[in-house]
């Protein structure tokens, strides 16, 4: 197999330094943080494909049947040339995508964009080997930072799916936004999963299922620094707290400390001390209403012209174009 087609503007000493930043100013915060980007090593990955297929958690399967619905219809609306998707990862559900674009027969190339070089690499080669005469060009960046960097050419439909916008805070979602509309040209396209505001008594089970995947899911972070930055957190010491913010409308994913301790991170020459009951909190995930999104896209100079949900208006699949 030819080697994978990639653009590399993230290494391991980019990711490094991020993470040994985002340590230290987050655990040394009055309220302490963590990025959730940091879940994801293998196994915080594997972990996280075992939470998207638990009873408890909908957003995964829901918005694939929304795209398995409505691919069809993107693809005539759209065009599209290219299709672009941000945080692609396995790019699993973007093959309804491709496979519908394919069908119409406008799409020509697909450039997914990803931090992790190892598995972006493994998508590029597997989907250049399944779509023969389709270009496939991986980007490994982030979609924070590297959007100025998606080639030009045709007419783009960027994909950013799984409710992954809502880990964003508010202010970040409107840079994002804003610098997504820059890389972009008018007529160009955004598809955008969303979770969307429901019973806090199905979404919190999403998020602290029975089984306590989820629960070790959000201890990996502390075996993540262990790891990379030599610091000795014990995660079993740490419980795992999922709550429903009523007025941000979002869950929050918390580490909470069983008792007081005092956590040496040896890299960063750091202590950490907790007393007990303290929490981390290492995950916001915003969930929607259509007019609240619709405001937040039309100040960044998207005009939403679709808006598709399951039948019981659990997740929304939107498309919107660049004004």
């Amino acid at each position: 197999m030819n080697a994978p087609d990639l653009e590399i503007y993230l290494d391991d000493r980019d990711l490094e330094r991020s993470l040994r930043d985002d340590v230290r100013t987050g655990l040394t915060a009055r309220a302490k943080w963590l990025p959730p980007k940091w879940f994801y090593d293998a196994r915080g990955s594997a972990l996280f494909e075992e939470i998207t297929r638990l009873p408890e958690y909908y957003p995964t399967r829901t918005e694939r049947a929304v795209l398995q619905a409505h691919a069809p219809e993107i693809a005539r609306i759209t065009g599209a040339k290219t299709l672009v998707e941000l945080g692609s990862g396995s790019s699993e559900k973007t093959r309804l995508l491709l496979d519908a674009l394919s069908r119409h027969g406008s799409l020509g190339a697909f450039i997914p964009l990803d931090v992790s070089a190892a598995a972006l690499g493994e998508a590029v080669s597997m989907l250049t080997a399944e779509y023969p005469g389709l270009a496939v060009h991986g980007i490994v960046g982030d979609f924070t930072r590297h959007l100025h960097r998606l080639p030009g050419g045709g007419t783009r439909l960027v994909a950013f799916l799984g409710g992954t916008i809502g880990n964003l805070l508010p202010a970040e979602r409107h840079d994002f936004l804003v610098g997504l509309r820059a890389a972009l040209e008018p007529g160009e396209w955004l598809l955008l999963g969303t979770d969307l505001v429901k019973d806090e008594r199905v979404l919190v089970p999403a998020y602290d299922d029975a089984a306590g995947v989820t629960a070790e899911f959000n201890r990996n972070v502390l075996r993540v620094v262990n790891r990379e930055l030599g610091a000795e957190f014990d995660p079993d010491a740490f419980d795992h707290v999922a709550l429903w913010d009523p007025t941000n409308e979002w869950i929050e994913m918390r580490l909470e400390a069983r008792e007081a301790m005092r956590v040496p991170i040896a890299e960063l020459d750091l202590v950490v001390e907790f007393d007990a009951g303290e929490q981390v909190r290492t995950e916001v995930s915003a969930k929607f209403r259509r007019e609240g999104l619709e405001r937040e896209l039309g100040a960044a100079r998207f005009a939403l012209r679709r808006w598709w949900t399951d039948p019981d208006n659990l997740f929304a699949v939107s498309l919107s174009q660049v004004r």
